[in-house]
């Protein structure tokens, strides 16, 4: 990524070395967030210590949201309370420890300024504006946590408008959906059209379905099972505290029904569709199954879990009980079913050795181009070869992630093979001529046909339709969203 902007590609979509430098569209379906914000530290922090500064921007930025969702109804020092408690949950110790997700982590911000903003519909005008932010930035940052938060958003805003039967409120909501889409239109038309030229299904393949990831499931993978029994018990765990807390903060019930009414539900919806009683739902329900693991649904129902303890738990002893219950729940498992990280340091050295060298690294299933297969590529093959028996001399002038610039002087027409592999974004010209490129069989690598004598070959990433067609609603959608800004705060100012 850092490597991309120092040659002028501010928006990459190319992962030019994974699959061993083969390539994959990585950037097309991958949010934007994450890793534009690890880029940036990187260019500035030595890469060792980048992912504990990343780590604890997403903590800090966390516990922030939560201390200004709960200081709307306690006091500074619970509000501080809940925000560390949020801050280093459970289940974002697991993250940090044992899944290392981080663009996941970073989605935990967004959820308590979800609550906040649903709280608000149809009471303020800024908050489906806010709402909307949320949604738009949650598909930024991580896909799978972005499905979650619309489903939650879906359920809240529901709620909310049966408890004050206040039907409006669902228009409000479902305006809110429409607006945060068409501000990440410009990554999320191409992910979607796009998804047709990847084999984007190996997301759901055996051993990442919900069907594999259910609480306390079983299949014949033995360090699968182990961290699903681990994160299974703090499931559970969270669950029964989530419960027991809800009891105790019973009280807020009278004051606030509505929230009261909205986290019940929000936290009973969490926890079912983490058991597999609920397959169904995950095989109906629209985009729900690529969320791959049901146990992500800690995600939101940590928000729930932290909110009642704040307003049920008053005692500062009983709150650390709590905190140490989960804790040792995590260190038990830690030392009884799974430590938290399966590589060592040479494993590391290795990978940015490969970086470093250009060698390249393992890609991912569900980005591979349709029709590639990286397990048959040649990991070290030259960047271009001669596929026939014609005999050439080849010469590379460029070999840069979203362009491609070489020679061939044959001695017959042939095609060549490229350690590359093809994608319907690429676009290849011999002599200045757009030709077709074809692709080898086995492996998916791209075939350029040459004539007989002198050839120069261009190949360039180029922006396709739906990376226009994305950008521009996303432009359109901003410049209605600051002019309606603008022109709220001049009437907001003449009245004044």
């Amino acid at each position: 990524m850092l490597g991309q902007w120092r040659q002028g590609i501010l928006y990459p979509r190319w992962a030019s070395l994974a699959h061993f430098g083969y390539g994959e569209p990585r950037f097309v379906f991958y949010p934007p967030a994450s890793w534009t914000l690890g880029a940036a530290l990187s260019a500035i922090l030595p890469w060792t210590i980048v992912p504990s500064v990343f780590i604890w921007i997403a903590l800090v930025a966390a516990g922030i949201s939560m201390f200004v969702l709960v200081r709307q109804w306690l006091a500074r020092r619970d509000a501080i309370f809940a925000a560390v408690f949020y801050a280093v949950n459970p289940y974002h110790l697991v993250i940090v420890y044992w899944r290392s997700a981080l663009a996941e982590l970073l989605a935990s911000c967004l959820l308590p300024l979800l609550v906040m903003f649903v709280l608000r519909l149809g009471k303020d005008r800024r908050a489906m504006v806010g709402a909307s932010l949320v949604l738009s930035a949650s598909w930024l940052i991580n896909a799978p946590a972005a499905v979650m938060i619309h489903y939650s958003f879906a359920l809240l805003v529901a709620v909310i408008a049966c408890v004050r039967r206040a039907p409006r409120i669902l228009l409000t909501g479902v305006a809110s959906l429409i607006l945060g889409a068409a501000l990440a239109a410009f990554y999320l038309v191409p992910a979607i059209y796009e998804q047709r030229w990847a084999e984007i299904a190996q997301a759901v393949s055996a051993g990442s379905r919900p069907l594999d990831n259910f609480l306390f499931i079983h299949t014949t993978d033995v360090d699968h099972d182990a961290f699903n029994r681990l994160i299974s018990w703090l499931a559970v765990t969270m669950i029964f505290l989530t419960v027991l807390s809800a009891w105790t903060a019973r009280r807020w019930r009278e004051r606030d029904r509505e929230i009261w009414c909205g986290l019940l539900v929000w936290a009973g919806a969490c926890s079912a569709l983490m058991f597999s009683v609920t397959a169904p739902a995950w095989n109906l329900l629209p985009k729900l199954e690529f969320m791959q693991f049901p146990w992500r649904w800690m995600l939101c129902l940590s928000v729930v879990f932290t909110l009642l303890v704040a307003f049920g738990i008053r005692r500062w002893a009983v709150r650390g009980v709590v905190y140490t219950v989960t804790l040792c729940v995590i260190v038990l498992c830690w030392h009884r079913v799974q430590a938290p990280w399966w590589d060592n340091a040479a494993d590391l050295r290795e990978m940015e050795d490969n970086v470093a060298t250009g060698a390249g690294y393992e890609g991912t299933d569900e980005y591979a181009p349709k029709g590639s297969d990286p397990t048959q590529v040649d990991k070290d093959a030259r960047k271009v070869t001669v596929e026939g028996a014609a005999r050439g001399a080849i010469r590379v002038f460029a070999w840069r992630p979203e362009a491609k610039v070489f020679t061939a002087d044959m001695s017959a027409a042939d095609n060549l093979a490229l350690r590359l592999f093809n994608y319907p974004a690429w676009r290849v010209e011999v002599n200045g001529r757009v030709v077709e490129a074809g692709r080898r069989e086995s492996t998916g690598q791209m075939l350029v046909p040459v004539e007989a004598g002198a050839n120069r070959v261009e190949i360039t990433f180029i922006r396709t339709w739906d990376r226009i067609a994305g950008g521009v609603v996303s432009v359109v959608a901003w410049l209605g969203l600051l002019l309606g800004f603008f022109m709220s705060s001049s009437a907001f100012a003449r009245s004044a």
